[in-house]
């Protein structure tokens, strides 16, 4: 208070009157200034071809806060007046302090327009990276506030290092903590970064498969082909090895086909040729790769088939293969060539109970003559 009075002695009426005018005065030329830049910035951005700049330069006006604006106008108007140094030097404080609260909102201002840009630019198709970068906004967010705290408390004369090493303490045991948490955090970003998988792609982890619906901040959630919804910890889903098929450029597709012995020789050297013409029936949608006689097996002779399904989702693929599946059945009818597959008959045999043992031994607990027992006998 004696600071105050002394500062209230030493200048007249006409000072005092002159630093409220021009800081009133200063105060009104910064509103009228922000006020004009702004409508023409507006008006420059609301053009077709508005460059970034604009955008950019408006993002940061309005950014520009009132209540900063005034130690600006009252450091013009102290400086007509005669004042003791520690008023001054709050004065000074003042100012620095409120130019750099100005500078974050400025800078918090820059980092939210890119990243709102960013943002509406993959809203819709990229749900993944969109989390990514509202969380990336976040973070941003703290940390410049958290330096300029730093620099606020520094220019106040605090012992910033001694805070910076406790944070830097707690840190280490809250990040401890939540590691679990900051794993899946962490992993999300990943995910969102590298993009082994996104939203719409059909993966398979272990014996879990299904299309990708959701990628959050902490689990990923997977529609299963049942119906059920699949729910995986990020952290733990980039542990496992991750099949994705929507990355795949072309779907292999391979079949066996088993022959009886009967067949001609002659036929037998055509069905390579054949099934090579029912792959190529259908045009650039497949890639043939080979069609072989590669077995004489126990009981049929066995060609094996192998292309490529270029598009390869899997409702196409199959559809391909049922196309062939039926033209198939319906040459080998035209040509008299059969299919074979094992089968296993049941027969009725007349004998004793224990054929090992021939005849069933004499004894009251022996069985009626002429009971029947199973066997059976594998016929290809």
């Amino acid at each position: 208070m004696r600071t105050l009075w002394q500062a209230w002695t030493a200048n007249g009426a006409a000072e005092w009157a002159m630093a409220s005018l021009l800081t009133i005065g200063v105060l009104l030329g910064l509103l009228l200034a922000r006020m004009i830049a702004q409508r023409v910035l507006k008006a420059l951005a609301d053009q077709e071809r508005a460059a970034p700049l604009h955008h950019i330069l408006t993002a940061m006006l309005e950014a520009t806060r009132l209540w900063l604006l005034f130690p600006i106008a009252l450091f013009c108007g102290a400086s007509v007046l005669e004042t003791p140094a520690r008023i001054d030097g709050a004065i000074n404080k003042l100012v620095v302090i409120a130019l750099l609260l100005q500078a974050a909102l400025w800078l918090n201002a820059l980092i939210g327009f890119w990243l709102s840009g960013a943002i509406e630019k993959r809203r819709g198709t990229d749900a993944s990276a969109v989390t990514a970068l509202a969380l990336m906004h976040f973070v941003a967010r703290v940390v410049v506030w958290a330096m300029m705290l730093l620099v606020i408390l520094n220019h106040m004369g605090f012992n910033v290092s001694a805070l910076v090493t406790g944070l830097g303490v707690g840190g280490v045991a809250v990040a401890l903590a939540v590691q679990n948490i900051l794993g899946d955090l962490f992993a999300s970003l990943s995910i969102v970064l590298d993009k082994p998988f996104v939203i719409g792609d059909f993966i398979v982890v272990g014996d879990a498969m299904g299309r990708v619906e959701h990628i959050g901040l902490k689990t990923t959630r997977v529609r299963a082909l049942g119906g059920e919804l699949i729910v995986f910890s990020n952290a733990d889903l980039l542990k496992s090895r991750i099949h994705n098929f929507k990355l795949m450029p072309e779907r292999r597709m391979a079949f066996k086909v088993m022959v009886d012995y009967a067949t001609p020789t002659d036929k037998l050297a055509m069905i390579p040729e054949m099934l090579r013409q029912l792959v190529l029936e259908h045009g650039e949608a497949v890639r043939f790769d080979h069609a072989h006689f590669i077995e004489i097996g126990e009981a049929a002779l066995t060609f094996e088939t192998v292309y490529f399904v270029r598009d390869p989702e899997k409702n196409n693929h199959m559809d391909i293969q049922q196309a062939i599946n039926l033209q198939l059945l319906r040459r080998f009818a035209q040509q008299g060539i059969e299919i074979v597959h094992s089968t296993r008959i049941v027969q009725w045999r007349e004998g004793p109970a224990n054929p090992a043992a021939g005849a069933p031994e004499k004894s009251s607990k022996a069985r009626p003559k002429g009971e029947k027992s199973w066997t059976e006998d594998a016929i290809a």
